[in-house]
């Protein structure tokens, strides 16, 4: 990617952010919810309060331990061909994920469930700017909690063949989801410690806290080696401060705080810096999305993320409630947040409507179709005596035209990304086709990708292994569930 990463602060604003962050951690602290947490933190030299589970950190401690995180590291896919490289100027973008609602093709809004969950995977498996699954792209409510997560990431893993997610809700949940990833690469435990395979993402519970679940989750994947996108979700005005400055800057503290975390665990583990900071309506307390805030905040956020040299994370989100304007343009603008920002990691590219409470099939074609949009605006513009086409405009000369040349013929099926969605015929016939609309096409495609998938082949001795630890941990009552 050549396009320059917009800064939306200066570098001195930048370290006024940075220090206002440490002030944060240093006077204020966060609640670590886990004792086990804490006991870590404690042995690194964090001041521990046990009476009210507050950990306060020396600044030389979250600097020292922040700077041991890599800039860069590569994610493993089951089929090699799907491995991701994050950092840099690398980009990835997921599907949406933890959504409780989808919209089907009949446009019907309905609870999540397993059938729904699968047609989303499905379709994210048929779309080829989709790289990976960034979590339940709806969760499935008819499997129960205590198995959800081994018979969810086993549909993943078979009807996928991306980058899988595994939720850190507890010690035993990501050990299943590892033992699986292991499984479905038939690695061993050295070769996991060596090559990433499965990521999580961590929401601080905004503002200043970590709940136990999720510290278990991140003390699993740290002593194995595999990565956590550190993202608090702090909306300005209601669980951050309304300046967004001081947004940002809680923001910042509550990340820095779970990558000195983690890097405390096991010195070295990959980590993404996760930015999610919006506003809320004021009149209402709704979130909002792809708002001029939003795109502030997201490129602050890939500012901060390179102060640190760590990957970034961003998220293509919308609060509009149908396939409507209101859907593409507020996803057009955190997508321009997001790239200008530098993401390297885009979650909840294709998919998310209504501020992340409903998934849809239709909205992640069209997401699908952006992120094309997005991808080809970043391709290099070729600049050689081929491209110049001096010949060619001498023989077309004065008044002519260029669509017979043969510079055209040989070129105008890669010249140009024709979207998907987009209709460019005239008024007559587009009216006499009936007036479609672009939720019309949407549609049509969604179900035509669909009627199209087919399973990506994996070895029958590894899918019989996997389907073998499926059927053993679900009669083993998978994880407790009395909490």
């Amino acid at each position: 990617m050549r396009l320059n990463h917009t800064e939306v602060v200066s570098a001195d604003e930048l370290e006024s952010i940075h220090e206002a962050s440490l002030t944060i951690l240093e006077r204020i602290g966060m609640e670590f919810f886990c004792p086990e947490a804490r006991s870590i933190m404690a042995e690194a030299g964090a001041d521990v309060d046990e009476s009210t589970m507050r950990v306060r950190f020396d600044r030389e401690l979250v600097e020292s331990r922040v700077a041991t995180a890599p800039s860069d590291f590569t994610l493993h896919s089951w089929n090699p061909e799907h491995n991701l490289h994050i950092g840099g100027r690398w980009l990835a973008f997921g599907t949406v994920g933890s959504a409780p609602h989808y919209v089907g093709l009949d446009g019907v809004r309905r609870a999540g469930d397993r059938d729904g969950y699968r047609d989303l995977l499905k379709l994210a498996q048929m779309l080829n700017t989709v790289h990976f699954i960034g979590g339940y792209p709806v969760e499935p409510i008819d499997i129960h909690h205590s198995v959800r997560h081994i018979e969810a990431l086993h549909d993943v893993l078979t009807l996928t063949d991306k980058i899988p997610h595994c939720y850190s809700l507890g010690r035993q949940r990501n050990r299943d989801c590892l033992e699986m990833v292991k499984i479905a690469r038939g690695i061993d435990d050295t070769t996991l410690l060596r090559e990433p395979s499965i990521f999580s993402v961590v929401n601080s519970n905004s503002p200043l806290r970590l709940d136990t679940p999720m510290s278990q989750g991140m003390i699993e994947f740290a002593r194995h080696n595999q990565p956590i996108v550190m993202t608090p979700f702090t909306l300005a005005g209601a669980m951050a401060p309304i300046t967004l400055a001081g947004a940002v800057a809680q923001q910042n503290a509550e990340a820095l705080a779970g990558i000195a975390f983690l890097q405390i665990i096991n010195p070295g583990t990959p980590v993404v810096y996760g930015g999610f900071t919006s506003n809320v309506d004021m009149q209402s307390g709704a979130p909002a999305f792809g708002t001029p805030e939003y795109v502030r905040t997201a490129m602050i956020g890939g500012q901060l993320a390179r102060r640190y040299s760590v990957p970034y994370r961003s998220s293509n989100v919308c609060a509009a409630n149908t396939l409507d304007a209101q859907a593409a343009y507020e996803s057009v603008f955190s997508l321009w947040g997001c790239v200008m920002g530098g993401v390297n990691f885009m979650m909840h590219g294709a998919g998310w409507m209504e501020g992340g409470l409903h998934a849809s099939l239709e909205k992640m074609v069209l997401d699908a179709d952006l992120l094309q949009m997005v991808t080809k605006m970043m391709e290099p513009v070729v600049v050689d005596d081929d491209s110049f086409a001096i010949d060619t405009i001498e023989i077309v000369g004065p008044g002519g035209h260029f669509f017979g040349t043969a510079h055209t013929q040989e070129r105008f099926r890669d010249a140009f990304y024709r979207p998907l969605i987009s209709d460019w015929r005239n008024y007559e016939s587009w009216e006499e086709a009936g007036r479609p609309e672009a939720r019309d096409k949407a549609k049509s495609l969604a179900a035509r990708f669909l009627d199209a998938y087919e399973a990506p082949v994996m070895n029958p001795a590894v899918r019989d292994e996997l389907d073998a630890f499926v059927v053993r941990r679900v009669g083993e009552g998978g994880v407790a569930t009395d909490y």
